[in-house]
């Protein structure tokens, strides 16, 4: 079996779990592939991997079975960009904070690695969105979490026109706009007053950041709806991102955003369940007389 690995630096407490899982790797044999910046960091460490395969872009990754994210959320995020339209299944370790994606906790690495090699866990299939007329970002324009417009500049607010399936839908007054996906709905959509969806909910949420008009609401639609967009800014520019990724674009660039046309591919343990996360992680209904 091949897997490859992506990681940041991670703390002090998980690199027993860390060496173990790579004595593991070896003692079945499975051949290993990380990324660059996850090597170097592993070497400057000095934590053995027995790994003489390294990629540095997406292209380079090599015919792998699943890909391993080790990190939190914001590492499987950058994770799931690298597997792009390859659509290779990833797990998620969480050696960083909340660890609402990647749900595999360092001491259960052991138990992830037997269920893996054999084949005890499911796929959980996740709905991308995607900039579907200009390549902002060197053909990764697509996004697990969600699509943002804001503001580049502290203080005027940006006008986003919002078009969906070429029907005006409303002009934004506000520091920006959040199109969310159903995973995305825990985060910076929550924070902003949007509504938390299952993840296998077919639908976007359309969510203002910051909204001048306090009638604006955030609006779930069908994730099949096209939305156009045209941003006003007396900056002349705005920010566009994709989950952690980000650049700063001219007022003068349309931007229309739809489903993409593959999905993300998340490895989920029998025993992983949305719900469980849910009340876990965000306290869900947290309630003493519970």
């Amino acid at each position: 079996m091949k897997i490859a690995i992506h990681g940041r630096n991670f703390n002090e407490s998980a690199r027993p779990f860390i060496e173990s899982m790579f004595k593991e790797l070896a003692r079945r044999e499975i051949d290993v592939q990380l990324s660059r910046e996850f090597r170097i960091f592993l070497d400057q460490q000095g934590v053995e991997h027995k790994s003489t395969s390294v990629y540095e872009k997406p292209v380079d990754l090599f015919d792998a079975r699943l890909v391993v994210s080790m990190g939190g959320d914001g590492t499987l995020l950058e994770t799931i960009s690298h597997v792009g339209a390859r659509q290779i299944p990833a797990i998620g370790i969480n050696v960083g904070r909340l660890g609402f994606l990647a749900t595999v906790s360092p001491e259960r690495i052991s138990d992830m690695i037997t269920a893996l090699d054999n084949g005890q866990f499911r796929i959980d299939e996740r709905t991308l969105v995607a900039i579907d007329n200009v390549d902002l970002f060197d053909g990764l324009n697509f996004g697990l979490n969600d699509f943002t417009i804001t503001k580049t500049d502290t203080s005027s607010m940006i006008t986003v026109h919002t078009y969906l399936n070429d029907e005006f839908l409303n002009s934004y007054w506000a520091d920006g706009l959040i199109i969310s996906t159903p995973t995305g709905s825990t985060g910076y959509s929550l924070s902003c007053g949007g509504p938390v969806l299952v993840p296998h909910s077919q639908n976007f949420i359309v969510t203002p950041i910051s909204p001048h008009n306090l009638n604006v609401r955030p609006l779930v639609v069908e994730d099949t709806a096209v939305l156009r967009l045209e941003v006003k800014s007396r900056s002349n520019n705005f920010l566009v991102s994709l989950d952690a990724r980000s650049r700063v674009v001219d007022e003068n660039t349309q931007l229309t955003i739809r489903k993409a046309h593959f999905r993300a591919r998340l490895i989920k343990m029998l025993d992983d369940s949305f719900l469980n996360t849910l009340r876990s992680k965000l306290s869900w209904g947290l309630d003493m007389r519970n």
